[in-house]
């Protein structure tokens, strides 16, 4: 039987931060198509990691003062390759072997993967309330999208793997998270884990970055560079970092169902798109899903160590 775990819900400010995030990287997808179309896709991964890499390690520095302890060091580089490093790399191989619906139907694989790799690594406690809640987030990210539009043909079934693959690393990087935030403050772990996730990604970016004629980048591509960077990148890493360390690595992970709505209600807002009665069932079912997962809060994770 699957105990039912009776904890606290997360706090009212960790539901802001985690919409705040899936508002924003709705956004993010939108501005990113219009980025790529001028620069490589290797070279805006290396800028948006080599850039926020130092910005994250000097407000690390002054808000936290903690370093990480020589033992933990494998456990951020770990971080540092799923959740930087091969948490991009996959999306952006993948989304260019299959299309942006298969890459949307997959996308409730995240969650899914968080819950059972949390249960099975004993960090956070699984219920029939988390089951319930994801089961009516997934549903309502399928109903909002056609299922039938999910592709096969050409190298789509390669693209489709990356794309399960990158949801993985995803949710591995949030479990091990989900490890270590009890021994430091969120800003060090996700400064830290950039640090060793700017290596890897510095290894097959850096030819492209030196081979982008920046000269040519016009303005409106820069403030799209510049929006991917300073909100998708530091601040949403942050938030999301910040919200694990105050509820479960499963709410943060069915957050993620979020985006469809998000992405209805910006285009509803700016290209006057209408919203239909599937969007609208399908945002019921993601926010009763969202609204029993949090129900089912885990702990704070364990006190940090003195002087951590």
């Amino acid at each position: 039987m699957i105990p039912e775990v009776k904890t606290e819900p997360a706090p009212w400010p960790v539901h802001v931060a985690l919409i705040f995030v899936q508002i924003s990287f709705a956004a993010f997808y939108v501005v990113s198509k219009r980025v790529l179309s001028s620069v490589d896709p290797l070279a805006v991964a290396g800028l948006r990691i080599l850039i926020a890499t130092p910005v994250l390690l000097v407000f690390a520095r002054i808000h936290n003062r903690s370093l990480p302890s020589r033992s933990d060091l494998p456990l951020f580089a770990t971080m540092g390759f799923l959740g930087i490093f091969a948490n991009q790399a996959l999306y952006i191989i993948g989304i260019d072997h299959t299309t942006a619906t298969s890459a949307g139907i997959l996308m409730p694989a995240i969650p899914v993967f968080t819950v059972a790799i949390a249960a099975m690594s004993g960090v956070e406690a699984i219920s029939w309330r988390k089951i319930v809640g994801i089961a009516s987030c997934i549903t309502g990210a399928w109903s909002m999208l056609d299922l039938s539009s999910l592709s096969f043909a050409g190298g789509a079934s390669f693209g489709n793997l990356l794309i399960l693959l990158n949801g993985l690393s995803y949710a591995l990087f949030l479990v091990l998270q989900r490890r270590i935030l009890g021994r430091y403050p969120p800003l060090t772990v996700i400064a830290w884990s950039f640090v060793f996730g700017s290596v890897f990604v510095s290894l097959v970016s850096v030819p492209s970055m030196i081979r982008t004629d920046y000269h040519a980048i016009s303005a409106e591509t820069l403030l799209g560079l510049g929006y991917m960077i300073l909100v998708a990148t530091i601040l949403n890493y942050f938030l999301n970092t910040w919200a694990v360390s105050r509820s479960s690595t499963s709410l943060v992970a069915s957050y993620i169902m979020l985006q469809p709505v998000a992405s209805a209600v910006l285009a509803g807002l700016f290209l006057g798109e209408t919203i239909g009665i599937r969007e609208s069932a399908g945002t019921l079912f993601i926010l009763a899903g969202l609204a029993v997962v949090s129900r089912s809060g885990e702990k704070k994770p364990g006190r940090r160590l003195p002087g951590r």
